[in-house]
């Protein structure tokens, strides 16, 4: 498992919140997904085996909001 925070240009509003975290749950492979509201950044735990963090950030990009790193 490997859990990892993308920041993100900014998170508006609960309802961009809540969407982000919808999509990210039906993803295969994620196991957790958190926005953290203040600090405008994305916590992720996913197995790698099946989903990977590219593709993590392309369906973040893909709602509309700009990933601009990752730890």
């Amino acid at each position: 498992m490997t859990t990892k925070l993308y920041q993100l240009k900014t998170v508006s509003c609960p309802s961009c919140i809540a969407k982000i975290e919808k999509m990210l749950m039906k993803t295969k492979g994620i196991q957790l997904a958190e926005v953290l509201f203040n600090s405008s950044r994305v916590r992720a735990s996913f197995e790698e085996r099946e989903v990977g963090s590219q593709e993590i950030r392309n369906l973040i990009e893909k709602l509309g909001y700009q990933v601009i790193g990752e730890k």
